[in-house]
């Protein structure tokens, strides 16, 4: 089959070495004539008288005979096509040698699939052009499998999250259907407990929207006060924190961003939530936004137990909670929703633990593009 790429390739490097054999011709016949002597004249003889004895038909030639330059003019157009015959055949195996990675990196990333997308490239060689483009691809596929085993981690969880509260509803259905003894306390109490389940399946779903509708991007982009939101969201979340007994701290600076405020607005209650949620008696929220130099820092802290280092990581990731309970109300997709919000908007996310318990959040958003939206 012919290789089009290969076969422009080859014109091309047959082109070029055409051309720089005709300019060279041309070049070699420019100096020819310019360094080529002028022949001097032939002076006149004077004229002989007649000798005698000599026969009268016999003459000498007034000239000497012309050369002909036909066959000197044509060799260089001769030479000229023989070279061009074999700068196609040099073309062809050049162009061939060139495309050859390229025509492997083809073959190699036509077998790989979902099922094998941990193999890698592997060009080997010294770095070029085509082995960075090479490590480009294996950098891709990297990343490709990461969010391919993200996203079966989250499949998996997420059908564990949602047979969880099926199974304790079949339960309760069943339950006063098997007992005979059965009475009207017993199916209400049942039903309560079934729109408890369903108000927290429809959370769990809500948040699962939450957290797709940030990854996806296509975000809004509209000024929005940082301060404004988190004074909101500890308004409304104020009755909460006196009945567990926690003091809320803030240090609230006017800050406006360029984001989406209703996932702005999601992220604060994510985090507000997670400050109160874990934390102990008598414990303390913090939450700050201040400025930096062209950013705008929100900060949320929390008392709260003891949380390993290692582990902080882990909880960003969907469903992963410090420890598990079978049917809490919480799923363990606040902190990720976070993290989603917060690539979204193209910000910064820290997270520390806090010296005796507890843990430090920060996201630091950029603030230039919201000065430039406002002169605007």
């Amino acid at each position: 089959m012919m290789r089009p790429l290969r076969l422009r390739l080859t014109l091309l490097y047959c082109l070029v070495s055409v051309m720089s054999s005709a300019v060279l011709l041309v070049i070699m016949w420019g100096l020819t004539r310019t360094m080529t002597p002028p022949v001097p004249p032939i002076p006149a003889l004077p004229p002989a008288a007649p000798t005698a004895g000599l026969d009268a038909g016999l003459a000498l030639p007034a000239t000497a005979p012309s050369v002909d330059d036909t066959g000197t003019a044509v060799q260089p157009f001769i030479a000229l096509a023989i070279m061009a015959v074999i700068s196609l055949l040099l073309g062809w195996l050049i162009a061939g040698r060139v495309l050859r990675p390229v025509l492997t990196m083809t073959e190699h990333l036509r077998r790989i699939s979902e099922r094998n997308v941990h193999e890698r490239l592997a060009l080997p060689g010294r770095p070029n052009e085509l082995k960075d483009l090479a490590d480009t691809v294996d950098g891709l596929l990297g990343r490709l499998e990461s969010a391919l085993d993200a996203h079966q981690r989250f499949v998996a969880n997420a059908a564990h999250e949602m047979r969880t509260p099926l199974t304790v509803e079949r339960l309760l259905l069943e339950e006063p259907l098997i007992d005979p003894d059965a009475d009207v306390a017993v199916f209400r109490a049942n039903f309560e407990r079934l729109l408890e389940i369903s108000d927290q399946r429809g959370r769990l779903l809500e948040s699962l929207l939450a957290l797709a509708s940030s990854e996806q991007g296509g975000i809004t982009d509209e000024l929005v006060d940082l301060a404004g939101l988190a004074e909101l969201a500890l308004r409304e979340r104020a009755p909460e924190a006196d009945q567990r007994g926690l003091r809320i701290e803030t240090s609230l600076r006017p800050a406006r961003i360029s984001g989406d405020p209703v996932l702005l607005g999601r992220l604060l209650v994510n985090l507000c939530d997670n400050a109160l949620h874990h934390n102990v008696p008598g414990g303390t929220v913090e939450v700050s936004v201040h400025h930096r130099p062209g950013w705008a820092v929100l900060t949320v802290a929390n008392t709260g137990e003891v949380i390993p280092g290692d582990q902080i990581d882990r909880l960003f990731e969907p469903f992963q909670r410090l420890r598990r309970t079978a049917d809490g109300p919480h799923h363990g997709l606040g902190l990720a929703i976070v993290r989603a919000i917060t690539r979204a908007h193209d910000a910064t996310l820290t997270a520390r633990p806090r010296p005796g318990g507890g843990l430090v959040i920060e996201v630091v958003f950029p603030r230039e593009q919201s000065l430039s939206s406002a002169l605007r």
